[in-house]
């Protein structure tokens, strides 16, 4: 049974006659009794009882008739909708964005897009690059943003940013006034650090260990403001890519390059591998990539 089986059943039942019903359709008489005949028997039931004069609906008819006029609103319903999809008048778009790189990039993009597309929702999901990942990995999420690396065998990604993180410390810190910090001079300092979800965590954590040190711990936080904070308020100092650090007031805080080594944030936005990606998902990354000055093309 297919749609037309349905429209030409509902075709003859208006018409109570076949021959009627096939010139409304456009088609010959006897292909439209094949096709009522082929319906009959895939249900098993008449649904017409024959006449040398005229045909009537059986029982069994005016229940198929009933459900066969819904399914073709449905189906007709449905078309209508993929259709505002694929024209992009509508759709969901499930983003996850670490909070700090929320505030830096995507308001002004996020925009520019409902202005273009009105009709697509985008649902921010405000958390960390672990989660993110986690996220795209078991389909809660459509696209995200990540610090990387990621498993490369399960993303695929388009990098939009590569800077690094400098150091920050209270204006009138003993290590304020050097033109740059090697890591280690932060060995004996209390260190404010993104939560153990942030990709960045682990990263800063690791290079300490590299340079034969645990760093000192105050604190653990979602949000960059939160972090910066407790540095202005002489509590410690952090590390903070460059571009929250021109954000920062430099009236409290004093933001240094760090050296040996240079931590980069090397941020992307990443979808499923080998995973049906919705179009108004595709076309997001195309609207943002073009904003952003990348080259890119959907595989």
């Amino acid at each position: 049974m297919d749609i037309h089986h349905l429209t030409y059943f509902i075709e003859v039942a208006r018409h109570r006659n076949f021959t009627k019903a096939a010139q409304a359709l456009h088609i010959s008489q006897p292909s439209i009794s094949k096709m009522i005949k082929v319906l009959e028997e895939e249900l098993g039931v008449p649904l017409f009882a024959r006449t040398t004069r005229q045909i009537e609906l059986t029982d069994a008819g005016r229940a198929v008739l009933n459900e066969a006029q819904l399914i073709i609103n449905s189906f007709q319903n449905l078309k209508s909708q993929l259709s505002d999809v694929m024209q992009l008048r509508t759709g969901n778009i499930l983003f996850g964005l670490p909070p700090m790189v929320g505030a830096s990039f995507f308001p002004k993009i996020i925009g520019q897009f409902n202005h273009k597309y009105p009709g697509i929702s985008i649902k921010l999901i405000e958390v960390g690059s672990r989660q993110i990942e986690d996220g795209i990995e078991d389909g809660s999420l459509d696209l995200g943003v990540v610090a990387l690396p990621v498993k490369e065998d399960n993303f695929e990604m388009l990098s939009f940013l590569k800077e690094p993180l400098m150091v920050i410390t209270p204006i009138n810190h003993r290590l304020a006034k050097r033109a740059k910090i090697h890591l280690v001079d932060l060995k004996d300092e209390p260190l404010a650090l993104f939560r153990e979800d942030f990709s960045l965590h682990d990263t800063i954590i690791d290079r300490c260990h590299d340079r034969g040190f645990y760093p000192k711990l105050i604190c653990e936080s979602s949000q960059w403001d939160f972090i910066a904070e407790m540095v202005a308020s002489n509590l410690g100092v952090a590390l903070l890519p460059t571009t929250i650090c021109r954000d920062l007031d430099p009236k409290r805080i004093k933001s240094i390059p760090l050296t040996d080594p240079i931590i980069y944030w090397d941020l992307a936005i990443i979808w499923k591998k080998d995973k049906y990606i919705p179009f108004a998902a595709k076309e997001w990354l195309k609207f943002t990539s073009s904003l952003l000055g990348i080259n890119f093309k959907m595989n």
